[in-house]
């Protein structure tokens, strides 16, 4: 029997590249493979929906043909009285502007792992199933970053559709807070967090916004040193939502923004933070992930260790996050392109009898980039904006 190859996706196994719902025709051993494959895929979906939060936060289109998908910028018009007698012919500032976002695929992104054979039958759980969990972990998290980032560089750029009389708003940073502070645990401050969503709420009022869909996503200890706070910020309704206090999901929106914590955004050039920021906790076990230093992406990179990658979209280097710690957005602004959704893969055939076992594989191919920044706010801490505030001073390097 020569090798081949099974995939799944959420709509079922795929055999050979070719869409087959049912098992009609195969035999007994294809039969039991398919029925694994969606125990397999099953675990790795919901490991996958369970991890990843930006996927339904932004606006995401899917890839049927080619590289690339356009997107369309509209800009603002204006209404004029009409003159009785004169012709329509549009007002003279020609306006709406429009222009054209082009967002391409990054290559396929993979996570997988070889099960042998021995060690499945040795085992009294369900390997495969722990393992088809943790691929859809690693691809959840890769899946979130890129946007994330994205989202970041929304916030640094002009709006892409300007005319000499009609410009654009672009995108925002918000300091959280002294101006003149240098101190990075401004960001963990409550008090100064609240004030910079009320001060992101009033921006995108300002730029006409829409308010529906708007989010924050902050690092978990920004989110619980909120919920600590709450006597003083009078942010949750105890009666309410004393049960949701306790279980770490008391606050559910402030300024009309739904707060979402993660470990995916940049945060500091890290995702995540370390236990050391707290003295109260011991940092001694907190392994390689916890506060993970953040790696280059960027289309110009040419790749020289595991923490730089050339990429088709340009998702900043670690050093332009320096000063990063959350972010506040509507869902125009950033973009997303799915040629190929989550999908597991599983080897068969003369493989699995050579190597006596078997290779799980997940996969996606996705890319995101910028839609809208006026759309885009990037909270900041850790330095002084009291003489020379602007998009592009808030890190290192700004984004080109």
């Amino acid at each position: 029997m020569a090798q081949q190859a099974t995939t799944a996706t959420a709509n079922g196994p795929i055999y050979g590249g070719a869409s087959n719902g049912s098992l009609t025709g195969l035999g007994t051993a294809n039969e039991r493979r398919a029925l694994y494959l969606k125990l397999f895929s099953g675990e790795m979906f919901k490991g996958f929906q369970h991890n990843t939060i930006a996927r339904d936060l932004v606006t995401r289109r899917t890839l049927t043909n080619g590289r690339s998908l356009q997107f369309i910028y509209t800009g603002r018009t204006k209404a004029e009285f009409h003159v009785p007698g004169q012709s329509i012919l549009g007002n003279d500032e020609k306006t709406p502007p429009v222009a054209e976002k082009t967002i391409e695929c990054d290559d396929l992104l993979i996570s997988s792992a070889f099960v042998y054979e021995l060690d499945e039958t040795l085992a009294h759980y369900d390997l495969r199933g722990e393992i088809s969990r943790k691929i859809g972990y690693a691809l959840a998290e890769n899946y979130d970053r890129r946007i994330f980032r994205a989202i970041t560089k929304a916030a640094r750029q002009p709006s892409p559709v300007t005319m000499s009389n009609f410009v654009e708003p672009g995108g925002s940073v918000v300091k959280v807070g002294a101006a003149a502070s240098t101190t990075a645990a401004d960001a963990y401050n409550a008090g100064h967090l609240v004030n910079a969503f009320y001060d992101a709420a009033a921006i995108l009022d300002e730029k006409g916004v829409s308010g529906e869909g708007r989010v924050a996503v902050l690092n978990p200890r920004q989110y619980y040193a909120l919920i600590q706070d709450v006597t003083n910020n009078g942010l949750i309704n105890r009666d309410v939502q004393g049960t949701a206090l306790q279980s770490g999901n008391g606050i559910i929106e402030i300024a009309g923004i739904t707060i979402y914590k993660s470990m995916n955004i940049p945060f500091f050039g890290k995702f995540g933070t370390k236990t050391d920021m707290n003295p109260r906790a011991s940092n001694d076990n907190e392994g390689s992930f916890v506060g993970e230093a953040m790696g280059d992406q960027d289309s110009k990179l040419t790749p020289s260790n595991s923490n730089t990658q050339k990429t088709i979209n340009n998702y900043g280097t670690a050093t332009k996050f320096a000063n990063s710690c959350g972010l506040i957005f509507q869902k125009e602004a950033c973009g997303v392109v799915e040629a190929i959704g989550p999908q597991v893969q599983v080897t068969s055939g003369d493989i699995s009898v050579v190597y006596q076992g078997d290779v799980i594989l997940g996969r996606l191919a996705m890319g995101a980039n910028f839609l809208n920044p006026a759309a885009a706010v990037e909270l900041v801490a850790g330095i002084d904006v009291s003489s020379n505030f602007n998009n592009t001073a808030v890190s290192n390097a700004s984004f080109t």
